[in-house]
């Protein structure tokens, strides 16, 4: 079993949205509950840097042309660059849902940007909401700014990301508690036949990475663990870690074999907190496996 460490105890609200930058060396994600924040560790030394948003944010990509990050918000699509304080906002894909709110999201290796929404289940002080609408898409961003929707009517967005080949990509609608596999095509960026991957009892599917081996690591919320399932849907391994909300991960280090994962503490008690006083903490471990790179936003 691989031993799980604490590396930043940073108590995120909604930790999210994690990303490896390789040409940068540094660990990128989000903490969602507002006062949001975009977060940066830089393992070779150790520094970690927070910036607030001026609105929720959920998810990431860095960009190819190494001009900042392109991050999916509750009102949109922005270009951003932190240490320049630039916030841009390029895209409103959901104009017309104002309840609506971006979840997860990643990047396909042709530079596309994919984002999952959801109706949106916090309030401005923070409190959690009860999602009772399946209004969430599933989006295409194409580099050139086209947007596309590609899945309609999801609960709750989650997990984005890739078979090594390329031929599948995967999905997640946290309330149905499935992860869902589609026959894809990356020349075109086009969804084919669906089928349900991957199902477990502890907790429900949050974000996800993907092996070099083509396995998912599945996060999951509620069940305290990281599942790793191979490519027919079945459990390898689960990875036990001191919290209960387990929400994204993502291989990085020079070597692409760290699991760097985010967790949450809103919405505990204060004897689940108790129980679980690392709640809301970055963590880390070396599962034996080689990631692959997070691929990056070409436009």
């Amino acid at each position: 079993m691989s031993e799980v460490t604490c590396v930043i105890d940073c108590r995120n609200r909604l930790g999210e949205g994690a990303r490896w930058n390789a040409r940068g060396g540094a660990f990128w994600w989000v903490d969602i509950v507002p006062p949001s924040t975009l977060n940066r560790l830089v393992p070779a030394t150790g520094r970690h840097d927070s910036w607030p948003m001026p609105e929720m944010i959920s998810a990431l990509a860095v960009r190819e042309n190494g001009r900042g990050l392109l991050v999916a918000s509750h009102g949109g699509i922005n270009l951003v660059d932190p240490m320049a304080g630039r916030f841009e906002r390029i895209l409103t894909p959901e104009q017309d849902k104002p309840f609506n709110r971006s979840n997860d999201g990643a990047c396909d290796r042709a530079g596309r940007f994919w984002l999952g929404t959801m109706q949106n289940n916090i309030a401005p002080d923070g409190t959690a909401l009860r999602v009772v609408s399946k209004s969430g898409t599933l989006w295409r961003i194409d580099p050139d700014r086209r947007v596309t929707p590609m899945v309609r009517d999801v609960y709750v967005s989650n997990t984005v990301c890739w078979s090594p080949d390329d031929r599948t990509m995967y999905f997640g609608d946290s309330m149905a508690g499935w992860i869902y596999a589609f026959d894809f095509d990356l020349a075109s960026g086009t969804l084919g036949c669906r089928r349900e991957s991957a199902q477990h009892p502890r907790g429900l599917p949050d974000g996800s990475a993907i092996d070099a081996e083509g396995f998912l690591w599945n996060c999951r919320w509620g069940g305290g663990c990281v599942i790793r399932f191979d490519p027919d849907g079945e459990v390898d391994r689960v990875i036990e870690l001191p919290v209960d909300n387990v929400t994204s991960c993502a291989f990085g280090g020079s070597d692409l074999e760290t699991l760097y994962i985010t967790t949450a503490c809103a919405g505990l008690s204060e004897e689940a907190l108790a129980r679980t006083p690392r709640a809301g903490g970055l963590f880390a471990c070396r599962p034996g496996v080689r990631g692959i790179a997070d691929a990056r936003f070409a436009g």
